[in-house]
């Protein structure tokens, strides 16, 4: 049910991306117009993520998620409606909001039903129905947009949102009562956030978070209008390839990930660190083939084995999270690293807007490899110097509170 309406949560926000060239053509949007349409959500998303944090470790979370799934859904039908820009990104702005509220305490409800031994496997399943939903918003939104105008894609993806929250109602169900285990301790939020900031592989995450939510949302935002502009596609093939090569990729590399980082964490838990880090580093050279004006097979077999590899890798994100922060400040946690990704991210939406004309995209999509180099230096100082101490104090801190 969690992958499922993981899949629309990132098919509804990826679907504005294969829709940007009638965007700018019916509504005149310039570049920057288009780059602020990602950037919004993005930025709403990074304000409100804390928040929905905060509320996913106090009440109920199978209870948010359909709250939050249904509120995103009714955004995607009143985006179908948009009359013109100001409109389409006040609805870009509650789509952030109403969306950030889903990974916190999807996260955490898979967390609570899961151990060590199947968690990776578990959240990698999860990250498989988010990503596939990039591609089929992207591609489903393209091809309506074909034949039945830009507005067709948000008006269907809203519609089954809305059947999807009530089935969601009957099927979620928050962790049952245990015999002897004490009810989640409710953490106040100023101390919450002082403790995680006392957990420095958590601190690392967050720094890992960000460079990566700069190159994987440039890619998200602009791939689609490059192979339009660059190769000629239309809508429909052009969403297909900016979304497929993608995801496919990234799909594949999380299902497998998710099972390795189980397979890594029984002999230590700190190795999903290290393979985090070692995948980021394999997939950064392969961005480097956009320097040279490359033709599509250079393109697919770049972007193909970056996302194999970021994939594998950023299976292992979650699991290590839930690793070094204790179970009742997980979802606080979870919506902290979204404003930080979603933060950066949204920056480097809109700054690759201002810098396509001047730069290119291809050159800016190049220089992610930059990004991921860094973020995988910062994942191997972790794994060296901080994971053991902080697998121990999250285990200590959880069994003291729950006495």
């Amino acid at each position: 049910m969690l992958a499922v309406a993981a899949a629309l949560n990132y098919a509804d926000r990826a679907a504005i991306s294969s829709v940007l060239a009638p965007l700018r053509q019916n509504l005149s949007l310039s570049d920057v117009a288009l780059g602020s349409l990602g950037s919004l959500f993005l930025w709403s998303y990074s304000i409100a993520s804390p928040i929905s944090g905060v509320l996913a470790d106090r009440y109920s979370r199978s209870r948010l998620l359909v709250i939050s799934l249904t509120a995103w859904s009714l955004v995607t039908l009143g985006t179908g409606f948009a009359s013109g820009l100001a409109a389409l990104l006040v609805m870009r702005v509650l789509l952030g909001a109403f969306e950030s509220m889903y990974l916190p305490a999807a996260t955490a409800l898979l967390a609570s039903h899961h151990d060590t031994s199947t968690r990776g496997t578990a959240m990698g399943l999860h990250s498989v129905g988010l990503n596939f939903g990039v591609v089929a918003g992207g591609t489903f939104a393209g091809y309506l947009a074909d034949h039945f105008g830009w507005r067709a894609g948000f008006l269907v993806l809203g519609a089954t949102g809305l059947l999807v929250a009530a089935a969601a109602q009957r099927v979620l169900k928050d962790q049952p009562a245990q015999r002897g285990v004490s009810a989640p301790v409710r953490v106040p939020l100023k101390e919450g956030v002082r403790r995680l900031a006392g957990i420095p592989s958590y601190l690392i995450l967050l720094v890992k978070a960000m460079l990566a939510g700069i190159g994987i949302w440039i890619f998200l935002t602009w791939l689609p209008l490059y192979f339009r502009d660059e190769f000629g596609m239309n809508l429909a093939a052009a969403g297909f390839a900016g979304t497929f090569m993608l995801q496919i990729s990234t799909v594949i590399g999380i299902g497998s990930g998710g099972w390795l980082s189980d397979r890594f964490a029984t002999r230590e838990l700190r190795n999903r660190m290290l393979f985090q880090s070692a995948t980021y580093l394999a997939a950064a050279p392969f961005l480097l083939l956009f320097m040279n004006r490359p033709g599509l097979a250079t393109v697919a077999i770049a972007v193909s084995l970056f996302s194999l590899l970021r994939g594998m890798g950023q299976s292992n994100e979650n699991p290590t999270l839930c690793d070094v922060v204790p179970a009742e400040l997980r979802s606080t946690a979870i919506g902290i690293m979204n404003t930080c990704a979603t933060a950066a991210g949204g920056a480097g939406v809109l700054l690759t807007g201002v810098m396509k004309s001047s730069l290119g995209l291809a050159t800016v999509f190049a220089a992610i490899s930059i990004l991921f180099v860094v973020a995988g230096l910062f994942l191997l100082v972790g794994y060296y110097f901080f994971m053991p101490r902080d697998i121990a104090r999250a285990s200590q801190g959880s069994l003291t509170l729950a006495r």
